[in-house]
């Protein structure tokens, strides 16, 4: 369509140039009506309007047709319109009819609107250009290995689940899968927002279109075609551009009665004119100009530009859109609820707190209960063990290490025999710690060990699941924004009462089951508060539906959740607010727009009429023309800025 757009302005331009050197107006204007007058020039005329209201006005004529078979006039209507009524009054006039030709003005009209489309459609294809980039992501080939260790290029779309394809480095990853062999860092910056480097190694998911790094890993293509995270983001975006919003159908609500008002408009100032004595020409060209000038155009773009600039910005972030009302909806929100497991806190255990009891530093105790726990394969001594190593504390592998079933685990380390062992433990041996601060983390709910030294308590390790450091910010960002802040957590009121004070919740719900949640969010809302409800699209999805908006969050690679309206690539609760700026702004601009082209054509139109004739201003169907699709193009590069204003 751009292409086609393109070369009918040029052609019809380079017609319309004789056409206008031939008008006996602009001649008159210039002062050359003697110089380019010739027999026949009429005629000459007549046929290069003809060629250029049939070639360069099709697409018009051709909307106009469309637009009555499914009665719903608009733009194309009073485009077709106005061009039609100069192109046959003129027609007229030439073979006969009293009266002044509007050839060039019906030109000069068709190569506005004409360059004025193709700036548009531009404007549309430029701000569909993050999908064209998801699409492009995609190799085309891919290295499958053979059971004998060979490799054969085949093309992506013959992949087969359970296939082996070796990825090389700088190589894009063909397909989801799971590493089977090798270590790599991944760029996925395309896919999910995320700027740095990801580190995968054996038994982690790879997102097909991502980047590998610096060396060679093999994996299992999980996925393949429309299975693949990227097939159903590129859907995603595909039907969020297409669904409807509320905005988009006042939009278009207002450009039918723009429509009816124009028409109306000129026919009354066709009529009125020619009662006030004005001619023909000069009535008509009234009612020409009103038609040109009130074209709609504006107002049909205001929504649909900014909802394709705020989609692609949206996907290029991680930030998926299922459903665009829910999306305008997010403005709209005054409270957000979170799920506490994987959302707010990363969902597995890690170290809070060490408390030394004895003259040993906190660091040392972490160190020497690593190294125990490096071989065990329970959760708190993964827990224990990745804590040190987020520290950068390293330790040494135990010696004579045994477990103590239902207790715990002992080992010597570093020359010192060590136990890390339960509460249950010390009750079974009548060790009884009197610490107010042992106290006070059992009484948050946390899980409390303890390190024994030569029998001896020699400290405490408090284990809970560890609070994501984005949520406090995030979190803060919404309580500026004058959004409040719930969590819904199944876990233990001790443990809620924690994580709502570490981070500053307005209010919690502890101890709910996947099924009373959903209750839970319907009694937030009949306070009258807009609510979202995020959470990672699983236990939670009655929840979800039941929101406002429902906001999967941390989502990977799983992007077909159906009880979400909005899905966040990655695992990071700042996308939550971050969702909801681009909500308000996008709902901004989509109001700036409407504003600008109704506000526009409210005062086009009374210019048009020639309301302010007796003031000397008098606007010609061309002169309306090029205001009418200045006002597009405005609305285009307004649209744009949107792009700008996020960036910055």
């Amino acid at each position: 369509m751009v292409a086609g757009f393109r070369r009918r302005f040029w052609i019809s331009l380079a017609l319309s140039i004789p056409v206008v050197a031939l008008a006996p107006m602009i001649q008159r204007w210039v002062g050359i009506q003697e110089t380019l007058r010739f027999s026949g020039d009429a005629q000459v005329q007549f046929g290069l309007a003809s060629v250029v209201y049939f070639y360069g006005g099709w697409p018009f004529l051709a909307g106009f047709v469309a637009e009555l078979r499914k009665g719903r006039p608009g733009m194309m209507t009073l485009i077709a319109l106005a061009i039609s009524v100069a192109y046959f009054y003129s027609s007229a006039v030439v073979f006969g009819l009293r009266g002044e030709v509007f050839f060039w003005e019906l030109a000069t009209l068709i190569d506005i609107m004409l360059l004025g489309h193709w700036i548009e459609m531009r404007s549309v294809m430029g701000a569909s250009a993050a999908l064209e980039k998801l699409v492009r992501l995609m190799p085309s080939e891919a290295h499958v290995v053979e059971p004998e260790g060979g490799t054969r290029d085949v093309k992506v779309a013959d992949l087969k689940h359970g296939d082996k394809v070796l990825v090389k480095p700088g190589e894009k990853i063909p397909t989801d899968g799971i590493i089977l062999d090798g270590r790599s860092t991944v760029n996925e910056a395309m896919l999910t927002g995320e700027s740095k480097p990801v580190e995968k190694s054996e038994g982690d998911e790879v997102i097909g279109g991502a980047i590998n790094g610096e060396a060679a890993f093999t994996i299992e293509v999980r996925r393949t075609g429309g299975e693949t995270y990227l097939s159903q983001v590129i859907e995603m975006v595909r039907r969020a551009q297409e669904s409807k919003s509320r905005t988009q159908d006042l939009a278009n609500r207002a450009a039918l009665w723009l429509t009816i008002i124009a028409i109306s408009v000129g026919a009354i100032t066709l009529a009125t004119w020619l009662i006030i004595g004005e001619t023909f020409d000069f009535s008509l060209e009234r009612a020409v100009t009103v038609m040109v000038i009130a074209c709609p155009h504006a107002l049909g773009l205001a929504v649909p530009l900014v909802v394709a600039v705020s989609t692609s910005i949206a996907a290029g972030n991680g930030l998926l859109i299922r459903d665009r009302s829910a999306f305008e909806r997010a403005r709209e929100i005054n409270a957000i609820v979170f799920d506490k497991t994987g959302t707010l806190t990363e969902g597995r255990f890690g170290v809070t707190d060490v408390i030394s009891l004895g003259e040993r530093s906190e660091e040392e105790l972490l160190k020497l209960a690593a190294g125990l726990e490096s071989q065990s394969e329970h959760p708190i001594a993964d827990g224990v063990v990745r804590s040190a190593k987020e520290r950068g504390i390293e330790f040494s592998s135990p010696e004579e290490f045994k477990a103590i079933p239902g207790k715990g685990a002992e080992a010597i380390v570093d020359g010192t025999r060590l136990m890390i062992v339960s509460p249950g433990y010390l009750r079974e041996k009548n060790l009884t710690i009197r610490d107010p601060r042992v106290q006070e983390v059992a009484e948050q709910g946390k899980t409390v060990v303890y390190l024994l030294i030569d029998d001896q308590v020699a400290g405490v390790i408090a284990l809970a699941d560890i609070i994501r450091p984005a949520s406090r910010e995030a979190l803060g960002r919404l309580k500026e924004m004058g959004i409040q802040v719930m969590m819904l957590t199944g876990d233990a009121k001790a443990v809620a009462i924690w994580v709502s004070a570490e981070l500053g919740l307005d209010e919690y719900f502890a101890e709910v089951l996947p099924d009373q949640k959903a209750s839970k969010i319907k009694e937030i809302q009949s306070r009258g508060l807009t609510v979202a409800m995020t959470g990672d699209g699983v236990n939670d999805a009655p929840a979800l539906t039941q929101a406002d908006v429902g906001i999967a969050v941390g989502a990977g690679t799983d992007v077909a959740i159906e009880s979400a309206d909005i899905v966040l690539v990655r695992s990071d609760p700042r996308d939550v607010t971050a969702i909801i700026q681009l909500a308000r702004a996008t709902y901004r601009k989509m109001v700036q727009n409407l504003w600008w082209a109704t506000g526009y054509n409210a005062l086009a139109i009374p210019a048009a009429a020639g309301l302010f004739y007796p003031l000397g201003v008098l606007l010609s169907p061309a002169a309306g023309a090029v205001l009418m699709s200045l006002s597009t193009v405005i609305v285009a590069i307004n649209a744009r800025f949107l792009r700008l204003e996020r960036s910055g």
